[in-house]
């Protein structure tokens, strides 16, 4: 557990993606199994507990140290699993201090003994584990070498992953909470951490599974895709998927009658691209705005996946049931449709992220899967064939099963990139029709394309439609999670309105939390930190009149009216476009302009077509 708590303080400091992957890399390289596989398992979400919640967190540690405290330092660091690492008392039959175990960093000793309100709110840097030592490459990052066990004067020794990973599984409720104390009174301060990280089950060290997965290729010089292929149907420890990969053992034979395949992905269509490409190589369909996803029915078995591989059919068994016994594979999108119309992404959201749904909600909003692509049918696959040849092959596939679930992404006809430009800016009127308000862009493919896993060079590209951009005001800041805990990086940010007293008056139109540098954060957070007139808990109200405050400059891909927001109106994917140092707040824009962009995407046509 100590070593695989090293390789997550690790990747949390590393930035670089080769980094990370040699990282992990060595680490299972160094692990045996079965640890190394229960900390695959844990790197590609393949983890859960189903009695370990966070609230059971909360109630140990509030019973071990006073609860302003905690919620005081909970509010100050901003993550659950770094407050308990921090304030988790070290076991009484421990002849060690705190701050003075092998793994631990001192960080006890740098705390004030007290934290009064006023110290709790201080603008200095948070009191956070500290970065580990640079190690030099190659020398056992992550490693069981790095971290040596901290056992000894009746001290529990520490326990193994999997022995983590079988007491989170097995336990009953009622037992649990004597059993995770147990194991968090054998860790050390960054063996906390990573324990608790795996029961909230969210690591935040900024790594996918992708990039796991493609650590573990890189053991015996595979392409990442190659683990996908054999990945699904598989279950932690992955034994036998090491065995294959380091070549001690045959290639692992899934037996999922309905496994996932690899999606392929495109390229951003750059404007220099274009004078670059043959348009008569190409064919052109709508990118619709809603979910990509995979469906797989084969041998009684119907399953529905994300576009990373995750199995979310649970949260549309509707759908699960109209694609029963099609005995094929189909890469499309997931949208509603209610009465023959594409419905926005909002509405869309109203069933995503459920593990399981009511008969009310899938009646009320319909799932329905508009397909790209025919990745196999019966026995056949089809990936190797080209787009063209795929193409003419779904539209019979479709042809032949009832409309009620399943349609046919149309595609676009363009005689050259002029043309299909024209397209791209009013679907309305090139094809789309009353679902012109669910197009997002163009996906422009090669004829001649195969199926590919991955993201290959030239062959598809993606051609989305201009952002909306709007000047928006701060209005509030809250702190981030993982690595950003110590900043101010989520904003909510509004436009101006004539207020019912015939005042000016800002009022909330979203929140973002990307789109700029690190630099660019370090003075945002600092903007925060010196402009806030007002703090509830763990946010700051900042400066924001007519005179004072900070204008962004917020992009975003649509708006939809709302009930929930005093403006009437919510943002599609808003972020942080530019930081306008130099505008006034006075001039920042003002409700109507969303309202007056609201209103022409509710008539098929899009703000910048002029």
């Amino acid at each position: 557990m100590n070593a695989f708590a090293a390789l997550l303080d690790r990747l949390v400091y590393e930035s670089r993606r080769n980094a990370k992957i040699r990282l992990i890399a060595d680490h299972l390289r160094a692990t045996p199994d079965p640890e190394r596989g229960f900390a695959l398992a844990a790197l590609t979400g393949e983890l859960s507990f189903r009695e370990a919640k966070p609230n059971l967190i909360r109630a140990l540690i509030q019973e071990r140290c006073d609860p302003v405290l905690f919620e005081m330092s909970y509010s100050y660091v901003g993550d659950l699993a770094e407050t308990t690492a921090l304030l988790w008392p070290a076991p009484i039959s421990s002849p060690l201090p705190r701050g003075e175990g092998p793994g631990v960093r001192g960080v006890q000793d740098e705390a004030p003994s007290s934290m009064s309100p006023e110290g709790a709110s201080a603008d200095r840097e948070p009191f956070t584990r500290r970065p580990p030592p640079p190690t030099p490459p190659h020398e056992g990052e992550g490693s069981a070498s790095r971290v040596s066990p901290t056992s000894g004067h009746n001290r529990p020794p520490p326990p193994s992953l999997s022995e983590v990973v079988e007491t989170l599984a097995t336990t009953s409720k009622s037992d649990l909470p004597a059993r995770l104390a147990g194991l968090l009174d054998a860790l050390d301060e960054t063996g906390r951490w990573a324990l608790l990280k795996l029961i909230t089950g969210s690591l935040r060290i900024g790594v996918s599974a992708r990039l796991a997965k493609t650590a573990l290729a890189s053991l015996g010089d595979m392409e990442p895709d190659a683990i996908e292929e054999v990945w699904h149907g598989m279950a932690p420890p992955y034994v036998d998927l090491f065995a294959w990969v380091e070549g001690r053992g045959p290639r692992p034979v899934s037996r999922d009658p309905a496994p996932f395949r690899p999606p392929m992905l495109a390229h951003p269509l750059e404007l220099e691209d274009i004078g670059t490409l043959d348009a008569g190589a190409f064919a052109a369909e709508w990118k619709w705005d809603g979910i990509r996803v995979q469906a797989a029915s084969f041998d009684g078995t119907t399953r529905l996946y994300s576009r990373t591989g995750e199995d979310v059919s649970g949260a549309f068994p509707d759908l699960v049931a109209a694609l029963a016994g099609m005995e094929a594979a189909i890469d499309g999108e997931l949208l509603v449709l209610i009465d023959g119309r594409v419905q926005s992404f909002n509405v869309l959201q109203q069933r995503l992220n459920r593990k399981a749904v009511s008969n009310a909600l899938t009646t009320k909003y319909p799932a329905h899967l508009r397909a790209y692509d025919l990745l196999a049918e019966g026995d056949e696959d089809l990936r190797a064939l080209s787009f063209a040849e795929r193409r003419a092959r779904l539209a019979a596939f479709v042809a032949r099963r009832a409309p009620e679930r399943l349609d046919l992404s149309p595609l676009v006809p363009f005689a050259d990139w002029d043309a299909l430009a024209a397209a791209r800016a009013d679907p309305g009127a090139h094809g789309a029709g009353a679902d012109a308000d669910a197009v997002e862009g163009v996906m422009v493919k090669r004829v001649d394309s195969p199926y590919v896993p991955g993201r290959p060079k030239g062959l598809w590209f993606k051609w989305k439609r201009e952002p909306y951009t709007v000047d928006a005001v701060m209005m509030y800041a809250q702190r981030g999670h993982g690595k950003r805990s110590s900043f101010y990086s989520d904003y909510t940010f509004g436009v101006w309105r004539t207020g019912d007293a015939g005042g000016e008056e800002l009022v909330p139109v979203g929140k973002a939390y990307f789109g700029f540098t690190d630099a660019e954060l370090a003075q945002l957070d600092r903007f925060v930190r010196n402009n806030t007139v007002n703090r509830f808990g763990p946010v700051r109200e900042v400066t924001h009149t007519m005179e004072a405050g900070l204008v962004l400059e917020i992009a975003f891909e649509g708006l939809q009216r709302s009930t929930r927001h005093k403006s009437g109106v919510a943002m599609r994917f808003p972020r942080v476009s530019r930081i306008r140092w130099d505008k006034p707040t006075a001039e920042a824009d003002r409700l109507e302009t969303l309202e007056a962009i609201l209103s022409k995407g509710e008539t098929g046509r899009h703000p910048t077509d002029g």
